[in-house]
């Protein structure tokens, strides 16, 4: 927000801690003065209306709106709604779901299903000649795996040990490790990456949708954003859920695709080299599988996600 031209104004808050500590005292002191000092901005500011998106971050000020007589909506983004979104739900005008699974969390006659509005803006993204900057062949079939914008350690590893294997593939891969492993992973594989060339390690692909559009098979964590872009362009994924998140909320994303037939699943601790390979071929060498899947990842994306969500908001002002 600081590089850019919108106004904004700061509130001081904090999560809740997962376990008994006096610091959860604190939380609770900074939740009640960030109320006030939203009460305070909403009334000067005067909103028609008051969107959420999850996080304790809109904690605060959702319920503040709420409390003034502000039309307020919340949109859950995963599959199963955080702390501060369930305790949002009792007090907002309207619940938006990027996910149907996370309906039966909350009150129905509030919610509806709205997709997530990042599908919109890849949806009608067409394919180029992207995959040269890398070294790649565009008329190849192509994996993406890449485990965040930071990397992760446990798809590094596997990675990497795969790589012989994935050398020998009629099939190419882009991987990009993140930044703070790349180094470490030029290090681990030395001499022989000039041998290997079907496959380009990247530290970061800045314009991941263009290339994403490109590709055949995502190979990623299950994050709400991640799922937008990959559901709306039709692209299928082997998902590795992130154990490190709330709620254990991105396992319950991807078994929401995996349930419908548009991903595969590997959980972090029994991520492999041997298992990593084997759920791409299964993928990639049947041609049937991967357009099958290619059609459930299609139903499951909102392409007009946007639309619905900005209609939703527009029934209550």
């Amino acid at each position: 927000m600081p590089q850019t031209d919108i106004p904004f104004l700061t509130l001081e808050v904090q999560g809740f801690k997962r376990k008994l500590t006096f610091e959860n005292l604190k939380t609770i002191q900074l939740f009640l003065k960030s109320i006030k000092q939203a009460k305070r901005i909403i009334s000067d500011f005067q909103p028609d209306v008051v969107l959420g998106t999850g996080g304790y971050v809109s904690g605060a000020v959702v319920y503040a709106a709420a409390k003034l007589g502000v039309p307020t909506v919340v949109h859950e983004q995963n599959s199963v709604p955080g702390i501060t979104n369930k305790f949002l739900a009792r007090y907002v005008d309207k619940i938006g779901l990027a996910f149907s699974d996370a309906s039966q969390y909350f009150p129905k006659n509030k919610t509806i299903l709205v997709g997530n509005p990042r599908a919109q803006e890849v949806v009608g993204m067409q394919p180029s000649d992207v995959l040269h900057k890398f070294d790649l062949d565009p008329a190849k079939k192509t994996v993406l795996i890449f485990g965040g914008s930071q990397g992760a350690l446990k798809v590094n590893q596997a990675v990497v040990a795969a790589i012989p294997e994935f050398a020998k593939k009629d099939y190419q891969v882009l991987y990009a490790s993140g930044e703070r492993y790349y180094e470490e992973i030029n290090e681990s594989i030395g001499m022989n990456k000039d041998a290997f060339t079907n496959i380009s390690i990247q530290p970061y692909i800045k314009n991941m949708t263009e290339v994403m559009v490109n590709c055949d098979l995502l190979v990623g964590r299950a994050g709400a954003t991640s799922i937008a872009e990959f559901t709306g362009l039709g692209l299928p994924a082997v998902l590795i859920p992130s154990p490190y998140v709330t709620n254990d909320h991105q396992t319950k994303n991807a078994r929401s695709l995996v349930k419908e037939g548009a991903a595969k699943m590997l959980q972090d601790d029994e991520l492999t080299a041997e298992n990593l390979v084997a759920t791409v071929d299964e993928i990639m060498e049947d041609e049937a599988l991967l357009q099958q899947m290619i059609e459930q990842t299609k139903k499951q994306g909102i392409p007009d996600a946007s639309k619905r969500l900005y209609q939703f908001i527009q029934t209550i002002i």
